[in-house]
Formats: C-alpha cells, sequence, structure tokens
C-alpha cells in the first residue's frame, strides 16, 4: 500500500515521524512524506526532522506564506500534481492546520481515500480557522483516527458513522516517550542558566491572542507581574514578534527582566523545558 504522509508545521513532525517509522517497519506498506513547505524555515521546520530522526521529505512543496485562502490554495495546486502522479492508496493528514484541509480537499477529489489523525477535536469557536479545518476535513476523511474520549463524542454527534472511527490514542505521546531520554541530554537549562522547577514556560502565537494591540498589552502586563515571582522562558515565534514589532511594543517586551527572549526552539530543548518548568 503506498501512503503519502502530509506534514506542513511542527505540530505535524512530532505525529508523523511515529506513524512514518511504523509504517516503514511494515512491509505491506510504502510510506512517503510529503512536506507543503507551510512552515519554511530552518527554525520551523528544519531542527524537527533533524531531531525527531526522520529521513528528508520525499516531496517538498515549498508553499510559503501567505493568507489562509492563498496558503490553502497553493497546497492544493502543488499536492494535486503529486496525487495524479504517485497515485497513493492512502493520504494521511494530521491536527488541524491549512495543508490538512488542502490535502484533504485534493485527495477526496482524486478519490483517493484520506486518514485523519487526531480527528474529532473541537474548541466550539468556529472563528478559529483550525476550527474550521478540522470540521471540514473531518467531514470528508473516511478513516478517522481520534486521541480522546470527546473526539469519539463530537464525531458521533456529528452523525459520522462508527466504522469510521477509530480511537487509537495520541500519537504525540509516543514522540515524547521515545525521545524522552534524548531530551534530558541537552543543555537548554545549563545555558540559559535555569534551576529545575524554578522558572515558567510560555508559547503564544495564536492569532485571537497576538493580532490585537489590546491583547498584546495584556500579556506583556502578565509577563511584567509573572517575572517579579519567578523567570519566564518565551520561545517567540516570528508571528508574535512581529505583532509586538507592529504595535510598538518590543522594547517594552525586551526589557521585561528575568525574561528569557528565545528564538524558536527545537523539539528536544522545548521538551527539556517543559518537564523541569
Amino acid at each position: 500500500m503506498r501512503v503519502l504522509n502530509v506534514v506542513g508545521a511542527r505540530p505535524n513532525f512530532m505525529k508523523v515521524a511515529p506513524l512514518h517509522r511504523a509504517f516503514e517497519a511494515h512491509p505491506a506498506f510504502a510510506s512517503r512524506i510529503v512536506h507543503t513547505g507551510q512552515h519554511y524555515d530552518a527554525r520551523m521546520s528544519d531542527i524537527f526532522f533533524r531531531q525527531l530522526e526522520m529521513p528528508e521529505p520525499h516531496v517538498y512543496l515549498g508553499v510559503g506564506s501567505g493568507t489562509h485562502a492563498e496558503q490553502t490554495a497553493r497546497v492544493m495546486v502543488a499536492f494535486e500534481r503529486i496525487v495524479l502522479d504517485e497515485r497513493p492508496d492512502l493520504v494521511v493528514v494530521v491536527g488541524d492546520v491549512n495543508s490538512t484541509l488542502a490535502c484533504s480537499l485534493v485527495a477526496a477529489k482524486c478519490h483517493v481515500p484520506v486518514a485523519h489523525v487526531e480527528a474529532g477535536l473541537r474548541s466550539g469557536d468556529r472563528t478559529m480557522p483550525e476550527e474550521i479545518n478540522r470540521i471540514a476535513t473531518d467531514a470528508i476523511s473516511d478513516f478517522l483516527f481520534v486521541t480522546e474520549q470527546s473526539g469519539l463524542d463530537n464525531l458521533r454527534a456529528e452523525g459520522v458513522p462508527e466504522e469510521k472511527i477509530f480511537f487509537v490514542g495520541n500519537v504525540m505521546i509516543d514522540a515524547l516517550v521515545q525521545f524522552r531520554a534524548k531530551a534530558a541530554r541537552t543543555t537548554i537549562l545549563e545555558d540559559l542558566g535555569l534551576t529545575s522547577g524554578d522558572y515558567a514556560l510560555m508559547t503564544m502565537h495564536r492569532p485571537s491572542n497576538v493580532d490585537r494591540e489590546d491583547g498584546l498589552q495584556k500579556l506583556l502586563e502578565t509577563l511584567e507581574a509573572l517575572t517579579e515571582q519567578l523567570p519566564v522562558v518565551f520561545p517567540i515565534h516570528p508571528r508574535t514578534r512581529n505583532r509586538f514589532a507592529d504595535f510598538g511594543l518590543a522594547e517594552r517586551l525586551a526589557a521585561v527582566p528575568r525574561l528569557h527572549l528565545l528564538d524558536p526552539l527545537g523539539y528536544l530543548e522545548f521538551l527539556r523545558l517543559m518537564e523541569h518548568a
């Protein structure tokens, strides 16, 4: 069976890594990784392939950034060529990013079965682009692999036939378990001069949190109050950094005492920081 595994953004890599390894270990499967390029620089993508011990993508679409419509459309156009050329037996998509929806649509229109890993999750907020991606992808998928009870409940409430739903658990945990010991050997705590159990770790990048000036103002006030109690480690997403600059708040952010403002980190470094926060 020829399988195309789609990745586009960092959360996808941790999900596809254990799946690809499992496919590779089974003689009935020929597994290939298609990287859409939704996260398109080394800090946001390449380091995860290296650390998760994944092979170089077999196909790289290089779609880059853009509006939701632009990015989704570019992925669809590029991925359709791959599907028509390779004629896979199954397309596996994970999570809820634009690449997930785009490749699901292409596969469905080309009459290739779609498997959605992490199906059924819902926030109940359709102003989130990820929520639209989740709902639409689940609606056209043939196999829905669910990580938790709420996913089962949501899919059943939406009328998805039971024979399409598989309660399999969370492949993110497979990745965490496999790489926990390797993460423990990183030196990120020592490099930052941190003490285990004596710092906070944060990320923030969702548009609903960072695209409004008043939201970032509140974030800054929270950070300033929190760093009075303990150091804060903040690997900042490029989108978030740009928004602080756009709203004239970058200097104030940089001046927060005991704030470790970092570029995006690798998976292993972040795992170690999480474990000791």
